[in-house]
C-alpha cells in the first residue's frame, strides 16, 4: 500500500468513485484553543469544483469553530476510510448560509448517503475548498 498525494487537476476514477460511495468519514476542525475535534459526518465531494460540504445544525461545534477562524476560513480535514483503503480531502472551510447553498448540499448528501436529510430550519453548509487531496484506493 503506497500513500500518495493526488493530483487535484486529475484525480484518478478509483479516488474519485471512493468519494461517491456510502462511507460514513470523518471532520476535523480545531477548536479556539488550537486543539483537534474530531466528528463523524456525511460528507460530498464535488471533484470539478473542488468542494467538499458538509451539512450540519448552525450551532454545532464543528461550525461554531470554522466561524471562529474569520473570514480567511479553517484549516480543515475530512477523512474516510474502509479496509485498508483511505482518503483525505484538506482544505479551506466556511459557513454557509444561502438558501440555495444549503439546498445543493442537502441535494448531494441524499444522493450519495440514499436518504433526504431529516427537516432542520439552522441548517447551514460548511464548504470546503480542497486544495490536497491524499489517500490510498484500490488501483489509485
Amino acid at each position: 500500500m503506497t500513500t500518495r498525494t493526488q493530483d487535484l487537476a486529475a484525480l484518478p476514477e478509483p479516488y474519485l468513485s471512493f468519494w461517491r460511495e456510502r462511507h460514513l468519514c470523518t471532520l476535523t476542525t480545531l477548536r479556539p484553543d488550537g486543539s483537534p475535534h474530531v466528528v463523524p459526518v456525511g460528507v460530498t465531494y464535488d471533484a470539478e469544483a473542488r468542494l467538499a460540504r458538509v451539512i450540519t445544525s448552525g450551532s454545532s461545534r464543528k461550525a461554531l469553530n470554522v466561524l471562529a477562524a474569520g473570514a480567511d476560513g479553517a484549516r480543515v480535514a475530512v477523512c474516510q476510510t474502509a479496509g485498508r483503503y483511505w482518503a483525505t480531502l484538506e482544505g479551506r472551510a466556511r459557513v454557509r448560509t444561502e438558501p440555495e447553498r444549503v439546498a445543493e448540499a442537502e441535494r448531494r448528501y441524499a444522493e450519495r448517503y440514499e436518504r433526504v436529510p431529516r427537516p432542520n430550519p439552522a441548517r447551514v453548509v460548511i464548504e470546503i475548498e480542497v486544495t490536497r487531496a491524499m489517500g490510498h484506493t484500490e488501483n489509485a
